[in-house]
């Protein structure tokens, strides 16, 4: 039976999403964490096998640039918001994370985003803030679904390498880090899915 172990070399894919109150991890705040887990099937095709998302309450004294809101469309006044501390929201990330790696003796999980070095920043910058001792994910390796999508698709904006994928994209719900890191996941299993198609690899 194929291992998603031993085809990215021990590493398990994770996608990762996050939206954020500006560009500085240092300062500026975590407000939504998504992730999709990815899995291999019986014919060696990777897929989401479960995906988590999370709000998060901005950190104190952190920094949210009304700009940043108006991209995202993030109320942080809306009453059906559910924040959780980003100490809880990185635990509930990576608990599963962990709980995967064990099931598929892989021996590190390496984020795969779309310009995946901003979300790492961020999440780094976290893992930091809250003195997490058991993360999961490589600290600065990653996959970049824009450099992918580049390559297969001639397409390095999100939501034109998801519709050159043939896969469907909507633009009112975009920008928020669950949809986002979906869509991010389902390109990524398309472009690895047709490698394999044309490699057998």
């Amino acid at each position: 039976m194929p291992r998603i172990a031993d085809r990215f070399r021990g590493f398990l894919p994770v996608v990762v999403d996050l939206e954020t109150g500006g560009f500085n991890p240092k300062t500026d705040a975590i407000l939504e964490i998504a992730a999709c887990i990815l899995c291999m099937d019986d014919f060696g095709r990777i897929k989401i096998a479960e995906t988590i998302a999370v709000e998060i309450e901005p950190f104190r004294g952190s920094r949210i640039e009304p700009s940043s809101l108006e991209f995202t469309g993030i109320d942080l006044d809306n009453p059906e918001r559910n924040p959780v501390s980003e100490k809880e929201a990185i635990t509930s990330i990576f608990l599963p994370v962990r709980q995967e790696l064990r099931a598929t003796d892989c021996q590190r999980a390496i984020l795969v985003g779309h310009n995946p070095s901003f979300d790492l920043s961020f999440l780094n910058a976290a893992i930091d803030r809250v003195s997490y001792k058991r993360n999961p994910f490589h600290p600065f390796s990653s996959f970049d679904t824009a450099t992918l999508g580049g390559l297969a698709f001639g397409q390095t904006v999100l939501a034109r390498a998801v519709q050159a994928a043939s896969i469907d994209w909507d633009e009112s719900s975009a920008h928020s880090a669950e949809y986002d890191t979906v869509k991010t996941a389902e390109l990524f299993c398309a472009i690895v899915n047709r490698w394999k198609i044309l490699t057998g690899l």
